[in-house]
């Protein structure tokens, strides 16, 4: 077996060089000056109501594209103000389902914004003059050639020749501008996100009779409303809604069989005192304070003293915290060689349900008064299913609160509650955290379990990202042994005892292997993933089941070389072009794949376009053509030449996973095996672009990646890769698991001074 290689060296970094050209439309298309027209009655309607209702101090306006649209291709000049980029007022995003021309279901982006009533005025006048120049020079129609010819023949006085060409373009992928109002009627007590407009949130509510303390508020925009409030909101402003959920998430309850194995009286010796092992934090139900592993938990009750508590109250969290201390002791089958963990154990719920809006409010703290741990597990989960077209605000949280502190969380991707018989039901919050690792179940043979809900999130993003063992069945042998409270062993089945065992290798990967946690990340997708993934990856299990012994992550088979870099996108490119893949007779006789993983911000407001960060990861044989140099991808990624091939936001998404915060690229292994050229240099690059979707980003992004390679003859060649790799600059480590072992020994050894 090898080892897993680091290295460490230099990334370039580079600026984006291209600037954007001449607005242009696609070719072989046109605009008419009567859709020109129509947008313009649109907004005059608009401006209309906003001049009469003076609420919000400006007006909210959804603009409704004719499909999923690039940020290049958003508005342009329609909606702006001040010189200002409309991209700046956007409140607000979602999808929506509507036919096309032929009755096709499409699904097409819904941008709404907040501007003043001066930005739809100027949007109206340069809409109006447009389209009278189309009306008199173009017939009534100006298509593409004429726009791409246009240049120094552009002699109208009416609008400059930018202003016009803009709007040509904004008028192509405009289908009509609205004021979209909620129409989903919740009458529970509920999570309500409202749009940021010019009026402070408590005033603006107190206009239509609510009465609201910061302490039911969320960054300013989320708010937690009873259903009188939710009610007087929907009446009176229901243009204000972005989203809203109801506020109740229950424990995903697992399906636990009422049976006991006694443990035995000495069942304290089987396990030793703690010494200075991992900590990992649990976010669950309480604690059982009298089992036999209660010294490995440091446990909290952070609801109110006055809430009483039943037995019941303590057996999901005990549960979840028994695997993390000892859970291959009762399952030895799942023994991973990690060996055990410490826990530092919140109670922030009880058995039968918590709300949402709580929890929200104590993880942010419970993690910011606990910086030393950095995997935190989360087996708790809704009934009800994700929305299509927002994150849930416990998602939200989680990923916020992993973009600004260095942690990951790790969770169950929710169980299909008893009595549900809905087919393919969706996963419940927060298992829609992007930047979490979610987590689905299998049986013991592999196959997904019966009670697993599925992805994706955002009708986009994969989730899960990974499956493990979980248990099913009916009978005692298909089931997971825990210990959930002082009476013995149980029986018990569900993604919340799956995620736990992901946490200890996380755990085992960060603290013991000293990786970062992007690296962690990427390793376990990377792992479970393996050779030949179907291209169609399975909403139900994710890239895969994550192998069992961490030594199948962290060693690969002889004719395997895998190793791991990490860096920070600091420019629009990141790139090496310096990394020495093993020639044999002019050829690299390799299969290849890459997993890229980062920790973007998230902007829940943003609906459908909720990372905030792009990373494209392109890598492969460098190619020197004509003075330049590229990478021939192993996907044939090309989203990045500056001669791309045109590529609508659709396909970017569907092929390359474009704003997708995990990127898994692999070559199928074929019967037929042909090595590939090697090019003059006999090197591979890799390179990194980052775009982003709003603004630019103020800090350098951490990424992490891992790259397994394949020698098609079954020859080990790490050797010559290693020297290859020094000899051009690279400080190599080989991963050996016995030597951090010891230096995380070394590392937690208390100093005495006399």
């Amino acid at each position: 077996m090898n080892s897993i290689l680091q290295l460490k060296g230099r990334f370039e970094q580079r600026s984006n060089r291209s600037r954007p050209g001449s607005p242009k439309l696609p070719k072989g298309k046109s605009v008419s000056a009567s859709h020109l027209r129509e947008l313009e009655k649109q907004l005059e309607r608009i401006l209309v109501y906003w001049t009469e209702n003076k609420d919000i101090r400006g007006a909210l306006v959804s603009v409704h594209y004719k499909h999923i649209v690039a940020k290049s291709n958003r508005l342009k000049i329609l909606l702006s103000e001040n010189g200002k980029s409309p991209t700046e007022s956007i409140r607000g995003a979602k999808f929506v389902w509507e036919p096309d021309q032929k009755g096709n279901e499409v699904q097409k982006h819904v941008f709404t914004h907040f501007v003043s009533l001066q930005a739809i005025e100027k949007s109206i006048d340069v809409l109006k003059k447009t389209a009278s120049i189309i009306e008199q020079y173009y017939k009534g129609s100006v298509p593409s050639e004429v726009i791409e010819e246009l240049g120094e023949k552009y002699h109208f006085n009416e609008v400059s020749k930018t202003s016009f060409l803009k709007t040509v373009v904004d008028g192509f992928y405009v289908e009509r501008f609205d004021i979209d109002r909620a129409t989903e009627e919740i009458t529970e007590e509920a999570i309500i996100t409202i749009y940021q407009t010019g009026v402070d949130t408590k005033r603006l509510l107190s206009k239509f009779g609510i009465d609201i303390v910061d302490d039911r508020i969320i960054d300013g925009t989320t708010l937690r409303l009873n259903p009188d409030e939710v009610k007087l909101l929907y009446n009176n402003a229901s243009y204000l809604i972005a989203m809203g959920v109801t506020d109740f998430s229950e424990i995903s309850r697992d399906d636990v069989l009422d049976a006991y194995e006694d443990m035995e009286e000495d069942a304290g010796l089987l396990i030793p005192h703690p010494q200075n092992e991992p900590v990992i934090g649990v976010i669950d139900t309480q604690f059982n304070e009298k089992v036999y592993f209660h010294e490995w938990v440091e446990y909290k009750n952070l609801l109110d003293p006055n809430i009483p508590l039943s037995r019941k109250d303590y057996e999901h969290g005990t549960a979840v915290s028994y695997i993390i201390v000892d859970g291959p002791q009762g399952n030895p089958e799942l023994a991973d060689g990690c060996g055990r963990f410490r826990v530092r154990h919140f109670g922030v719920a009880t058995n039968n349900g918590f709300s949402s809006f709580t929890v929200l409010k104590m993880i942010r703290n419970i993690v910011a008064s606990n910086r030393d741990i950095k995997v935190w597990n989360l087996s708790l989960g809704s009934k009800l299913e994700i929305k299509p077209n927002f994150i849930s605000p416990e998602a939200a949280e989680l990923d916020r609160i992993q973009s600004e502190y260095d942690v990951i969380f790790v969770v169950a991707g929710t169980n299909i509650p008893a009595g549900v018989t809905k087919k393919n039901m969706r996963i419940g919050s927060p298992a829609d955290s992007l930047n979490s690792m979610v987590v689905n179940a299998v049986d013991f043979a592999g196959n997904s379990a019966s009670y697993t809900r599925i992805g994706p999130v955002l009708s986009f993003f994969h989730k899960p990202d990974v499956s493990y063992y979980g248990g099913d069945g009916t009978v005692y042998t298909d089931k997971m042994v825990v210990c959930k409270d002082d009476m013995g062993a149980a029986y018990v089945a569900g993604t919340s005892f799956a995620a736990p065992w992901i946490s200890r290798k996380l755990a085992y990967l960060i603290h013991i292997m000293g990786l970062s946690r992007e690296v962690a990340k990427a390793l376990l997708i990377d792992a479970a993933a393996g050779w030949n993934r179907r291209d169609d990856i399975s909403h139900r299990i994710g890239y895969g089941v994550v192998p069992k012994h961490i030594n199948e992550v962290l060693k690969t088979p002889d004719d395997e070389i895998r190793f791991i870099m990490t860096g920070a996108s600091e420019e629009y490119e990141t790139y090496t072009y310096n990394l020495p893949v093993p020639v044999v007779d002019h050829a690299h006789p390799f299969y290849a794949r890459a997993t890229l993983a980062y920790f973007p911000q998230c902007d829940r407001k943003q609906g459908v376009d909720y990372t905030s960060t792009e990373m494209d990861i392109q890598f492969g044989r460098v190619v020197a053509k004509r003075g330049s140099t590229m990478i021939k991808a192993i996907d044939d990624n090309r989203q990045s030449e500056e001669k791309q091939i045109t590529l609508y936001e659709e396909d970017a998404r569907k092929m390359y996973r474009k704003w997708d915060n995990v990127k898994h690229i692999s070559e199928k292994i074929k019967e037929k095996r042909v090595p590939r050229k090697a090019y003059d240099s006999g090197l591979w690059g890799l390179k990194i672009n980052t775009k982003e979707c709003l603004q630019k980003r103020k800090d350098s992004l951490p990424f992490g990646v891992v790259v397994t390679l394949k020698e098609m003859n079954g020859v080990n060649r790490i050797d010559d890769f290693v020297k290859m790799c020094l000899a051009r600059g690279w400080l190599v480590q080989r991963l050996d698991i016995e030597n951090q072992l010891d230096l995380y020994a070394k590392a937690e050894e208390e100093i005495e001074f006399e």
